[in-house]
């Protein structure tokens, strides 16, 4: 069956309506502007973390000692051109929505103190180069948090059998990686890249955690699709939480004209050496769990809980029914 080359005729028309939605909704479309941070460019430079940060598990094979040097000094040149160009470009768009933002009479969004005052005709490239240099001068710290985290993977876990496997394999340890990078560029100041990143590797993996959420060493997140951990979460070390949990807020407060309050602590804090299991939702910027402490599967919970306390559900009833014409039992679980 051919096409019918007539009902072509209308696209023109169609193309014409689109665009004039570009007026009518202007809130939705970046025209006339200047370049903003390039998705792909972003993730192309995660990816060429993750090779500095686990050589010899990603692209490049046949790495050693002696040749090794060599490669990362490729990768971090690269990078040093990618992230100067890409956090200059977002450090001007801040610039100017803020200031779009003002003369529109709306609230304008966080401004980084390093651009505080600039103009559209700052050097934005050079103050990019400068967070760019910062970052990853901070690669070396990174890399040894995350070996904790993965021995916490490894000795948490007896379905693992090598280190090598939950670099490999584990979503875990892939969400917590770039969160590791996107929250000390949330720290820089760096706006828009965090969130992309993060972003990318909830896509990836499931787990979604904002960049500006704390989390100590040795973590662990088992399974993991389904976990959400807030942007005020502040998480101790030795922390292990299991598929489905959501370290969440319990609802948003709002100022005298309804405008939602930014910046408030929302969300939990998970002391040191703190088990939750799968299900369960953790709320509220003033609840803390205290150190040494279990959350069981599906607990709801918005209220603090002191050190060394176990909170669980009560054993639900489970009702089982047969064919059988004898009597059947009531089962706890």
């Amino acid at each position: 069956m051919s096409t019918d080359v007539r009902l072509k005729e209308q696209l023109p028309a169609l193309t014409r309506r689109i665009v004039e939605t570009y007026d009518h909704v202007p809130t939705i479309h970046h025209l006339g502007h200047c370049p903003l941070p390039s998705y792909d460019t972003v993730v192309g430079a995660c990816e060429d973390l993750k090779e500095i940060l686990y050589p010899g598990y990603r692209r490049r094979e046949n790495l050693h000692l002696g040749n090794v040097t060599y490669h990362v000094g490729d990768l971090v040149d690269g990078l040093h051109d990618k992230l100067t160009t890409q956090i200059g470009r977002a450090l001007r768009h801040i610039v100017s929505a803020g200031r779009a933002a003002t003369e529109a009479g709306l609230e304008p969004p966080p401004i980084p103190e390093a651009v505080r005052g600039c103009t559209e005709e700052a050097d934005f490239e050079a103050l990019g180069q400068a967070k760019a240099i910062e970052f990853l001068d901070r690669l070396p710290d990174v890399r040894r948090v995350l070996g904790t985290d993965v021995q916490a993977a490894y000795d948490g876990d007896p379905a693992v059998r090598t280190l090598d496997e939950i670099i490999f394999c584990y979503p875990g340890l892939e969400a917590v990686t770039i969160h590791r990078l996107a929250h000390l560029l949330h720290r820089l100041e760096v706006p828009l890249i965090p969130r992309m990143m993060a972003e990318w590797a909830h896509g990836r993996t499931g787990i979604d955690i904002h960049p500006g959420a704390m989390i100590g060493d040795h973590f662990f997140i088992d399974h993991g699709t389904g976990v959400v951990i807030g942007e005020t979460c502040e998480i101790g070390s030795n922390v292990k939480l299991y598929q489905g949990v959501t370290l969440g807020a319990i609802s948003f407060q709002t100022d005298a004209d309804g405008h939602l309050l930014r910046g408030t602590k929302r969300h939990p804090t998970i002391e040191d050496r703190v088990v939750i299991y799968a299900n369960a939702t953790v709320l509220g910027g003033a609840t803390r769990i205290g150190h040494d402490s279990v959350i069981g599967s599906n607990v709801w919970l918005t209220r603090s809980v002191d050190p060394h306390t176990t909170v669980v559900l009560e054993r639900p009833k489970l009702r089982m029914r047969g064919e059988s014409p004898e009597p059947t039992a009531d089962w706890q679980i």
